[in-house]
């Protein structure tokens, strides 16, 4: 474990396995796929947001290579850089205490970085973007722009993160309009005031928030 980990006294959630036996046809989730800025007032649970964030950053199959076992991600990656990283703010989750966590993908599980609910002044920093502070859960991206740039250059930077971006957003939106959730993508934020309030290292740059609770 990382010594700067340590400090942050965190704590670490096992995620339940996702279910990977859908109830509702891929056409019907496409169709009604939109950008949803209104949430009710109830929890989301721990299965659905384990659901959700397997589907944006989760391991999906593993295949023996002749020096290294490769791991599948949900998620395409340009040369399998995986520059995202994945965390989630959590308010109102039933099974989940509030705060900031990251995923990690290899475990399924979720390390608290930060011990309360931080959404209404992620919501401040977004411009006053109301949804983010009302909604239950809220997953948050960034990126670690050197881990596509080592292999592609500027083409990884202007290019692929991008990509890699909007391939995990999508998942999202799928999955969780597959579960009756609504989510918005928000790009509007300060970056400054985003990337201190998330405690980023400073290899990290914030890209996406995405809030999630029942419409």
């Amino acid at each position: 474990m990382d010594p700067s980990d340590m400090e942050r006294n965190i704590f670490e959630y096992a995620l339940p396995a996702p279910d990977l036996r859908g109830t509702r046809l891929f056409e019907e989730v496409l169709s009604r796929r939109r950008s949803r800025r209104s949430f009710s007032d109830d929890a989301v649970s721990v299965q659905e947001i384990s659901q959700i964030l397997w589907a944006a950053n989760g391991i999906s199959g593993a295949h023996d290579q002749p020096r290294e076992l490769k791991k599948f991600r949900t998620a395409p990656s340009a040369g399998a850089t995986y520059p995202l990283e994945l965390y989630l703010l959590a308010g109102n989750i039933t099974g989940i205490d509030p705060g900031v966590y990251r995923h990690s993908p290899s475990a399924h599980s979720l390390i608290r970085i930060i011990d309360r609910d931080i959404k209404a002044e992620m919501a401040s920093a977004a411009l006053n973007q109301d949804m983010i502070e009302t909604a239950p859960a809220c997953l948050f991206f960034s990126a670690v722009y050197q881990r596509s740039t080592m292999v592609y250059g500027r083409r990884g930077s202007e290019r692929y993160v991008c990509m890699d971006l909007g391939h995990s957003a999508q998942n999202v939106y799928l999955q969780a309009e597959a579960l009756h959730l609504g989510t918005c993508a928000v790009g509007a934020f300060n970056d400054h005031a985003v990337k201190r309030l998330m405690q980023l290292p400073d290899h990290e740059t914030p890209l996406y928030i995405m809030p999630i609770g029942r419409y």
